[in-house]
């Protein structure tokens, strides 16, 4: 058992050469002519120095988190925590890459069917996959292997938490300002060239389709990259942080049975899940046929495949990590309650395609009710998001019971750690334990979408477009899916991480009360349901003000330009003008939402670490329903979008499809800035808390 943080990061090197792999055949596919290499080159290009920028501007704030950490923590919690914002921007900036190079030689492949083009979508989303999953596994084992095994430094596991709350930045940052950006791009592109001028997706006629494309990369790439290296992180420290502040535990103690078996069980958990990630991948093969139910089962049978083996694989763990200890009274209890996590992420991954999937009812619901104008179709999006909530709280709330009772029946308590509480600890790690594979079906989507963007651009054979289309709509419901495990896991996660902050209050000689009736509790309570709420408005309002800016510059270009919006030969829109509106509005407004989650956790803390309690209890609950709400209803819209535009309804052009555009482009910043934000608050708000829990005691 001593082995396994070592074998834990061995296997996270394996996902990073296949990684490698991927590239290679991605790199070596063929990117189409002169027109398409130009298109890819220029869309590269925009999300470079996007990148380049948001990295330069949130350098500035790891350098003084880092030394605020260094200060009041310890130093070498400050050097960890470098390492985890390094890692977490290395692995967007990977996949970003990656991702414009295999949207040009994606729209290639589209010509010979689709699925020559899956596999090359895919093996650029698996680049992305295992990047982040690798770096995130190889450097979180690395930390601990230093720190904790080696030279058993001071307070240790505060040290390797910092690595998490390292992630959580960039992570939060990324997520805000690719979102910023993609959503302001894509809503003044569509509202002036599809309702406006009347023009189809992607024409290259419009300003503001270069700048969405590169949005695309930007936002859906990099930013749900940085999302995923926390969550990922997030779900394997969770329960080690809480083994380690239940039991009071320092690195120099931790050589026993038990607590080598209850620290190494995450670790074994993520080692399982990226060798069936590893297997899963080679199982994506697509087939001739556009149909989406088609292609969905082909893609998804990676993930399944990982899934399956994952499940047999935590079984075989459980008796042998915990079957020979009589401390443990039935060791498959843990097993239950990562299955149980599997499970539940999956469940919620089917939840949000059944509300955001135009093979089901609520999508061709709202659909119908572009019938009768904009305002019902808003209405029929808000509803759907809304009600699917119902369906996610009933899931989770199944989930933890599941994860708490496997607890229970593996063991009562050791010290302060109760079994029910470390089971669903490592329910997280068991939504999340299949990363490599998730994201990478995940980050096929944006691929998909540029292959899309670049064939209307290019002006091929509308047979061209049909396939990438399909790739598209699927890419969504895909998206959809890897949220649903991402806000799952985020709920568990926090709900672990919180209890690791009452135990670190409590071993820095403090107290914490979490009765509502103490006034400091309910004030943080009610504080802390509002900032979602407040975070949701900020960062909406950001995406309107960077659409507006974007929607004067596309209708002046039309005006101003002759024969642009003609389409006569040698006429070219500005498209480096709208990069460039998208560029400055999104570093600029990312910075408040971004500062809000970690300034408002630390001046409440200093303050009364009970009202700090009630705050972080009150955002985990507000905060998970409105990530579910958002993502759903504004994938809901997309796809009622998308639905139109194959044929229903009247088609591209009709009044009801100017209404699904009207409610989809409500839904882009739901979707896709404020909605996958959500989670990344929820625990990075718990584990900024966690991390200073000493210095709020002192």
């Amino acid at each position: 058992m001593d082995a396994i943080p070592y074998l834990a990061g061995l296997s996270a090197l394996l996902g990073l050469v296949l990684a490698g792999y991927f590239f290679t055949k991605v790199k070596a596919a063929d990117p189409g002519d002169e027109r398409m290499v130009f298109l890819m080159t220029e869309i590269q290009k925009g999300a470079r120095a996007f990148l380049k920028q948001e990295y330069m501007w949130v350098s500035g704030f790891v350098v003084v988190m880092a030394i605020l950490i260094g200060v009041l923590i310890v130093p070498t919690a400050a050097i960890t925590y470098v390492i985890g914002a390094v890692l977490s921007a290395t692995a967007g900036y990977v996949g970003m890459t990656v991702a414009t190079m295999a949207n040009a030689r994606t729209t290639q492949a589209a010509k010979d069917g689709p699925g020559p083009a899956l596999a090359v979508a895919f093996r650029g989303g698996a680049v992305m996959g295992f990047s982040v999953a690798g770096l995130a596994l190889a450097g979180l084992m690395a930390v601990y292997i230093i720190f904790v095994l080696m030279f058993e430094v001071d307070k240790a596991f505060e040290v390797v938490t910092a690595y998490g709350l390292g992630a959580s930045s960039i992570a939060l940052f990324s997520r805000v300002g690719g979102g910023i950006y993609t959503k302001a791009a894509d809503v003044g592109a569509d509202l002036v060239g599809k309702v406006e001028a009347g023009i189809p997706e992607d024409d290259p006629r419009n300003p503001a389709t270069i700048a969405d494309n590169v949005g695309d990369n930007v936002g859906d790439v990099a930013g749900m990259g940085a999302d995923l290296f926390e969550s990922y992180a997030g779900s394997i420290l969770a329960p080690i942080s809480l083994v380690a502040f239940a039991t009071g535990l320092a690195a120099e103690n931790a050589t026993d049975a038990v607590t080598i078996s209850l620290l190494g069980f995450p670790m074994a958990i993520a080692l399982v899940g990226m060798v069936a990630s590893i297997i899963g991948s080679f199982f994506v093969k697509g087939g001739d046929s556009t149909d989406s139910k088609a292609l969905s089962h082909a893609l998804h049978m990676g993930t399944n495949v990982a899934m399956g083996l994952t499940i047999v694989a935590t079984v075989v763990l459980a008796g042998w990590m915990f079957g020979s200890d009589s401390v443990f009274k039935n060791p498959y209890g843990l097993a239950i309650s990562v299955i149980g996590g599997l499970v539940i992420g999956w469940a919620l991954g089917k939840t949000a395609e059944y509300y955001t999937s135009d093979h089901y009812g609520p999508v061709k619901k709202i659909a119908d009710q572009t019938k009768t104008g904009p305002a019902t179709t808003i209405l029929g999006g808000i509803s759907a998001g809304m009600i699917s909530v119902a369906a996610s709280v009933g899931l989770l709330v199944l989930g933890v019971g599941v994860a708490y009772w496997g607890g229970e029946m593996a063991f009562d308590s050791i010290g302060n750690l109760d079994g029910g509480i470390y089971g669903i600890a490592v329910a997280a790690i068991g939504m999340l334990a299949t990363t490599g594979v998730v994201v990478s079906v995940d980050a096929y989507g944006p691929i998909a979408d540029n292959a899309g963007g670049i064939a209307e651009m290019a002006e091929l054979d509308p047979s061209v477009r049909e396939v990438t289309d399909a790739l598209d709509s699927l890419g969504n419901t895909t998206a959809a899916i890897a949220k649903g495990f991402a806000v799952g896991s985020a709920a568990l996660t926090a709900l672990a991480l919180f209890k690791s902050f009452e135990f670190a209050v409590i071993q820095a000689g403090g107290t914490l009360s979490l009765n509502i009736g103490e006034v400091s509790v309910f004030i943080g309570l009610f504080l802390g349901a509002m900032l979602p709420f407040l975070f949701a408005a900020l960062t909406i309002d950001a995406v309107g003000r960077a659409a507006q800016e974007m929607i004067e510059e596309v209708r002046r270009q039309f005006r101003e330009i002759p024969g642009l919006r003609e389409g006569l030969p040698g006429v070219i829109p500005d498209s480096a003008r709208c990069v460039e509106i998208s560029t400055k509005a999104s570093l600029k407004e990312m910075v408040v939402p971004g500062a809000l989650a970690i300034a408002v956790p630390l001046v409440i803390g200093f303050i009364s670490v009970n009202a700090l309690g009630g705050f972080l209890a009150g955002a985990l609950v507000t905060g998970f329903c409105l990530a579910i709400f958002m993502a759903n209803a504004g994938g809901a819209w997309d796809n009622a979008k998308k639905y139109i535009e194959a044929g229903a309804l009247g088609g591209k052009g009709s009044d009801n499809h100017k209404a699904a555009v009207v409610g989809d482009t409500v839904g882009d910043p739901f979707k896709d800035t404020s909605g996958p934000a959500m989670n990344i608050l929820i625990k990075v708000m718990t584990i900024v808390s966690l991390v200073f829990a000493s210095a709020f005691v002192g």
